[in-house]
């Protein structure tokens, strides 16, 4: 089972360190199984990364370079594999709920589609009760997906600015219990400025969170109570990190760096943290493996990670690649990543254009403006504008990415070493992109 959130970054659960924000349902299955603090999304931005989640290629090399809906109407190639096909062939039954969100369907076909409000992970979870609960000998496979803690939904219109609801209602949802968060309570990660236009969308949003975080909740007990839980292997994912500015359609870690947690039923070592560099690659190897249906002479551009389940700290893991390309399909700002141990490389191809992960539609960065500040968070409005070609960060002294030491001549070698390798990776990987120039 495979459980996908949207637009959720690692830092708004409790059991990645957020004390304020309550999600106990994840919590629980974190407590219970393995949770990697070091998992990277291929891209950041919606459909491009499930589309990666559920085929193991890059965006750029399974064609589905950005949004899925239209206008923007990017497909993935025709003669893509995906999961869901996979287990189709290996005898599982297969099923989606929520947001879908991908392109073509013939290329994510699943046997089946539950109607169900997908900003109410509550109602997903009891309707897919009867798929879960079906017997007849066939092993089974969900694609659960909340459109929580996605933006929409209305405005306030308290502020200037109007921060968004993130589709909380003053009626709710049924079956959900509102959790509410005052603005002073929130926590405001560096990287965002401390004004009252973050703090209400942040409380808004920990609200959407723990909405979802109720979803899942109902969904482990959906699977105690019809007697599956103890053998269903749980995948908990978001898509991409939240929609702030420099988070969302970014590859800084706001943006990329995303909870993972993993329950299977034969785990020895349970509440574990494993710090294992992992990529969104990496998913459908591992529960093609899971489902003892990984093919042998399929290229994959990820690996399975189900042997290190019950390991901290591992050997051979500590690379991982990423691609953004699209957003919406004005929002053309190509870049890749490399990160290798506590380094981490982004090649900005098309450096000359104004970067617009800003996010200038947002109340955030209206905040900012309206305030004639020079930051936005701990980057100067330059800095968020406008990015060099290349960006290298040292994670461990710097793990906010704000000192850029890609020309500083003592990390020379670093930079060569790394951008060697990216170009080496996005050779190997077909990237469309590969000679590019602005």
């Amino acid at each position: 089972m495979l459980i996908v959130t949207d637009d959720q970054g690692a830092d708004s659960l409790g059991c990645y360190g957020n004390p304020v924000i309550k999600t106990p349902a994840i919590d629980r299955l974190a407590a219970e199984g393995v949770r990697f603090d070091n998992c990277y999304a291929s891209a950041s931005s919606c459909s491009p990364n499930r589309s990666v989640l559920l085929s193991g290629l890059q965006h750029y090399t399974n064609g589905m370079y950005g949004l899925a809906h239209a206008p923007h109407n990017f497909h993935s190639h025709a003669d893509v594999k995906s999961l869901p096909w996979f287990l189709d062939k290996a005898g599982y039954r297969t099923a989606c709920v929520g947001k879908y969100h991908l392109a073509p369907e013939n290329v994510y076909a699943f046997d089946q589609t539950i109607n169900a409000n997908p900003q109410n992970g509550v109602e997903m979870a009891e309707k897919s009760r009867d798929f879960i609960a079906e017997r007849g000998g066939q092993p089974f496979f969900l694609y659960f997906c909340t459109a929580a803690p996605h933006v929409g939904g209305g405005k306030f219109t308290q502020l200037p600015c109007e921060p968004d609801r993130f589709h909380n209602r003053p009626e709710g949802y049924p079956g959900v219990e509102p959790v509410k968060y005052a603005p002073q309570d929130v926590i405001v990660p560096p990287y965002l400025p401390d004004i009252p236009e973050t703090r209400a969308e942040l409380a808004q949003y920990y609200q959407a969170v723990s909405r979802a975080d109720q979803g899942v909740g109902r969904l482990i007990d959906v699977l105690r109570e019809t007697r599956t839980l103890d053998n269903t292997v749980v995948v908990f994912l978001s898509d991409n990190g939240h929609v702030m500015p420099l988070a969302k359609a970014t590859l800084y870690d706001a943006g990329i760096r995303l909870p993972c947690v993993v329950r299977t039923p034969w785990q020895k070592n349970r509440g574990l943290v494993n710090h294992a560099l992992i990529g969104f690659t990496d998913v459908a190897p591992t529960l093609l493996d899971v489902a003892g249906a990984l093919p042998e002479d399929y290229d994959f551009h990820g690996r399975s990670f189900r042997g290190i389940l019950d390991e901290e700290d591992v050997d051979g893991w500590d690379e991982v690649y990423a691609g953004h390309t699209f957003h919406e399909i004005t929002w053309f700002y190509p870049i890749r990543m490399v990160r290798r141990g506590k380094y981490k490389l982004l090649h900005n191809l098309a450096f000359p254009l104004e970067n617009p992960a800003v996010r200038r539609d947002r109340s955030v960065w209206k905040g900012v403006e309206k305030r004639n500040s020079e930051y936005c968070g701990n980057r100067t409005i330059a800095d968020c504008l406008h990015n060099p070609e290349f960006e290298l960060y040292d994670l461990e002294s710097d793990p906010h990415e704000v000192v850029n030491l890609a020309a500083d001549p003592r990390y020379s070698e670093v930079l060569e070493s790394l951008s060697e390798r990216l170009q080496a990776y996005r050779a190997r990987t077909g990237d469309p992109w590969l000679n590019y120039r602005p």
